[in-house]
């Protein structure tokens, strides 16, 4: 199993049922976690699992209202422009499609996040366990990523730190920051989004799971797990 530490200053973990202003759940969701681990180290031969996540700031929240473009440009026109099919500016004018709409979000957030990854029918005869565990521990540690994670929204970034861990999976606090405990706090947070199946790429459909904090950790059911409700 591996540990990582993350932090930043906000997050929004939409919650799909909200249509128009968005609202985070109160923590970061598998989703997240298992996109940051892909940021950090992502191969065709392996998938990322989140096993727990123990929550260690307080919940706080932010309400603020942000202006967003309300329309996007169409891939096939940009296309067409620059094949010369079709000429003239291409662009949207903010002015015209400006919205406002409100976000409540959180702050100061910071987990320490556990997960494992499983091999995939897309390794090769080269690929093993150990050559991916020296890999992300290698990478993970320089502080290495393909991009920069982020905590729900690209706008969000995430710092991150590696977390040794004992024989046990415990983390091995040097008594600096990473001494830190979870949160003293329970909650039923209710049906949070777990993750996309991808079984079918051209429609991938929400996997949804109870999740239940209990002094600060929340456990996560293996994917294909009863829990975990499609």
């Amino acid at each position: 199993m591996f540990c990582i530490e993350v932090w930043g200053d906000f997050a929004l973990f939409t919650r799909p049922e909200m249509k128009v202003e968005r609202v985070s759940y109160p923590t970061i969701t598998p989703s997240a976690c298992r996109a940051i681990f892909e940021a950090i180290l992502w191969k065709p031969a392996i998938e990322w699992q989140i096993k727990r996540i123990e929550v260690l700031s307080p919940i706080k929240w932010l309400s603020v209202r942000r202006n967003e473009v309300g329309t996007k440009l169409s891939t096939r026109n940009a296309q067409s422009m620059m094949n010369a099919i079709v000429k003239g500016d291409y662009a949207i004018i903010i002015d015209d499609n400006r919205q406002q709409r409100a976000s409540l979000l959180l702050k100061d957030v910071r987990y320490r996040i556990y997960a494992d990854f499983v091999m995939t029918d897309k390794a090769g005869k080269a690929d093993n366990r150990v050559k991916f565990t020296q890999m992300f521990e290698r990478r993970a540690k320089k502080g290495q990523c393909f991009y920069q994670p982020y905590l729900g929204c690209r706008e969000f970034s995430a710092h991150f730190e590696y977390i040794e861990l004992d024989k046990n999976n415990q983390p091995l606090l040097d008594g600096t920051e990473n001494n830190i405990t979870p949160i003293a706090e329970n909650q039923d947070m209710g049906y949070m989004l777990y993750d996309l199946d991808f079984s079918n790429v051209d429609e991938p459909q929400p996997m949804f799971f109870h999740a239940q904090m209990k002094d600060g950790v929340i456990s996560i059911p293996d994917k294909n797990s009863h829990e975990v409700k499609r």
